[in-house]
C-alpha cells in the first residue's frame, strides 16, 4: 500500500495554514492534478469542527478519475483528517498537521496512504500520484506566500 509522508517548516503561522489548506473549494486553482472539486454538504461537528464532503476529479494526461472524501476540519486540534468514500481506490486516508514553532511560522505535516482498486489504474496512477504528492507541499507553501505574503521567520 503506497504511502507518503512530508513535514515542511513555512513562513506562516498554523493557523493561516490551517485556513489554506481547510479552503477546499480553491484546490483547483494551484493542487497538483486537481482539476475540478465539488462540495456536497458542510456540517459543524462542534466547538471549531466541521464536516465537509467533497468530490474531487484528478487528471493526468487522459485518465481522469473522481472521488468523494470526508474532510473533517478540527480548528483546536490544528488538524484535517480525510476519509475516504468513494471512487477508484480501495482505501484512501491522508491527513495535515500543523504544529506552531512561533507566531509567524509552523510545521506542517501531510501524510497519505492509499491503495487504488484497479492493479492497472494503479500502475497507470501510482507513479504520477507519488510525484504529485511530493509537489504538494511545495504548492500550498507557494499559495501561502501569495495569499499571505512573503514572511520570514
Amino acid at each position: 500500500m503506497p504511502q507518503f509522508t512530508t513535514k515542511r517548516q513555512v513562513r506562516h503561522s498554523a493557523a493561516d495554514m490551517f485556513d489554506l489548506v481547510a479552503d477546499v473549494e480553491r484546490y483547483p486553482e494551484f493542487v497538483p492534478l486537481c482539476k475540478d472539486l465539488k462540495v456536497r454538504q458542510r456540517n459543524a461537528e462542534g466547538e471549531g469542527v466541521e464536516t465537509v464532503i467533497a468530490d474531487m476529479t484528478v487528471s493526468f494526461k487522459l485518465v481522469r478519475e473522481s472521488f468523494r472524501s470526508r474532510v473533517t476540519l478540527d480548528r483546536p486540534k490544528l488538524q484535517i483528517t480525510v476519509e475516504y468514500l468513494q471512487g477508484p481506490f480501495s482505501h484512501m486516508q491522508n491527513r495535515w498537521t500543523f504544529r506552531p514553532s512561533s507566531d509567524n511560522a509552523c510545521e506542517v505535516e501531510f501524510f497519505i496512504d492509499y491503495e487504488f482498486r484497479s492493479r492497472t489504474l494503479g500502475m497507470l496512477m501510482g507513479g504520477m500520484f507519488d510525484m504529485a504528492f511530493r509537489r504538494f507541499a511545495a504548492a500550498f507553501e507557494a499559495r501561502a506566500d501569495q495569499v499571505y505574503g512573503h514572511k520570514t521567520a
